[in-house]
């Protein structure tokens, strides 16, 4: 199955794989909120991997649009496997006509399966006025947009629990050994350090991509997402004997490695924020914040709050991200009017319904901060848009589904054995080269 995180637990429930089970949304034309009802009597098509909370806080965008432009809209929940789900719908003559596709690596192969229509002049400019060139980058192949990014995860966010921090008398660490440091005086206090949930491979990856782009720098992150540079490098053998004294470190993880290779992400909130809580803090994206709100009613600013991924061996501290980009079908029977529900989409007026409505990020700079709900959103996406060109994609959704998107195989695999036996950081380094390597050629 492939990779979803940016959108993962926000309900805390599976997503269903089967069509059957889309839980499509419909809205039909709306008198409020003007426009000039272009669009009325058209319905256009979107299908995207949100369910639960997500997918009802989209709706209320594609009910603004319908507000605007009279068009109906009905959205289809594909279930994580985007690319596999859109490609037996395309075949089958049930195209949607937007796609909402969670990885850099899934744009590209729509792309070059000729699926795509390049996004219109109008998007083109909101993008270049709105947007941090890394964005158009990521939304382009071969020089040409065919992708736009509405949401994003900020995925270099450590979240802790303010009260065991008072009682350890610490403060949020500013480099990534003084975070070890400040690990070992909260476990001194009685609680364990971090919460790791390994049992989820993709959460692994994310701890890595995190050390290594501050340690090893964006031209070699690039270098690696690309695999123009080997996995055996020693930039990436450094980054794994980094992330190892972590893992090795038992005192450090609640329940040690063990527990921790049987602990999937929402368990790893849980023993933070739960109501037995097992350790002080727990990294992972924005993403965190809904869990810990929407299943353990912490308030987030008081009961939950982060820091940003500490700097590592004097590098710069890392953002990364990831995001769920709209792109439009060729086969779609209405892609015309999906393209318009894109040049919606790229305004801040579209993004400002989300963000009202919460658990969301948006990489347009021109979407006012006012226009989250909290402060700590408010203080992730203005880290966000600051980072402007330094943020990187999420390598792991750059690579080959096989490589960096598959359960119980390549990089989540290999990081996992890394976890239960962080002894052997070189020979990690090798396996994970072998499985690139092939993944890549195919």
């Amino acid at each position: 199955m492939m990779r979803r995180r940016t959108t993962l637990i926000m309900s805390c429930t599976a997503l269903s794989l089967a069509l059957g089970a889309t839980a499509c949304g419909g809205s039909g034309p709306v008198t409020a909120g003007g426009g000039d009802k272009a669009l009325s009597g058209q319905t256009v098509t979107v299908a995207g991997v949100w369910s639960g909370t997500e997918q009802k806080n989209f709706q209320k965008v594609l009910d603004a649009f319908s507000a605007k432009t009279g068009a109906k809209t009905q959205f289809v929940s594909t279930g994580d496997n985007v690319s596999t789900v859109i490609g037996s719908k395309i075949e089958g003559g049930n195209a949607p006509d937007v796609v909402m596709v969670p990885q850099v690596g899934v744009v590209q192969q729509f792309a070059k399966q000729g699926w795509l229509t390049p996004l219109s002049t109008t998007t083109e400019k909101s993008v270049d006025a709105g947007y941090a060139p890394v964005w158009k980058k990521y939304g382009s192949v071969d020089g040409t947009l065919y992708a736009l990014y509405f949401k994003a995860a900020h995925k270099s966010t450590v979240w802790y629990s303010p009260d065991a921090f008072s009682q350890a008398g610490v403060k949020p660490p500013t480099s990534y050994d003084d975070m070890l440091k400040v690990g070992h005086t909260i476990s001194d206090s009685g609680l364990a350090a971090f919460s790791v949930g390994g049992q989820d491979g993709w959460t692994l990856t994310d701890w890595f991509e995190n050390i290594y782009l501050s340690q090893a720098g964006p031209e070699k992150y690039d270098a690696l997402a690309a695999h123009k540079l080997k996995w055996t490098d020693p930039s990436v053998v450094q980054a794994l004997i980094t992330l190892g004294k972590l893992f090795k470190d038992k005192e450090l993880i609640a329940g040690g490695q063990k527990e921790a290779l049987n602990t999937d992400f929402p368990s790893s909130v849980e023993k933070v924020f739960g109501p037995k809580p097992d350790a002080a803090m727990v990294y992972e994206g924005d993403f965190v914040a809904g869990v810990a709100h929407d299943q353990f009613g912490r308030t987030i600013g008081k009961d939950a709050n982060f820091f940003p991924f500490p700097a590592v061996d004097g590098g710069k501290a890392p953002v990364v991200s990831g995001g769920d980009a709209a792109v439009v079908l060729k086969a779609g029977k209405n892609a015309k009017a999906g393209m318009k529900l894109l040049e919606y989409l790229a305004t801040p007026e579209a993004s400002a319904v989300w963000a009202k409505a919460g658990g969301y990020l948006s990489p347009n700079k021109n979407l006012p901060l006012d226009s989250y709900s909290d402060d700590v959103t408010r203080a992730t996406a203005e880290s966000l848009v600051e980072a402007g060109d330094s943020v990187r994609f999420d390598m792991s959704d750059q690579a080959p589904a096989a490589f960096g998107g598959t359960k119980g195989a390549g990089e989540w695999k290999l990081l996992q054995d890394f976890l239960r036996d962080p002894s052997d950081p070189k020979g990690i380094a090798a396996e994970l080269e072998t499985a690139a390597a092939k993944a890549y050629k195919g």
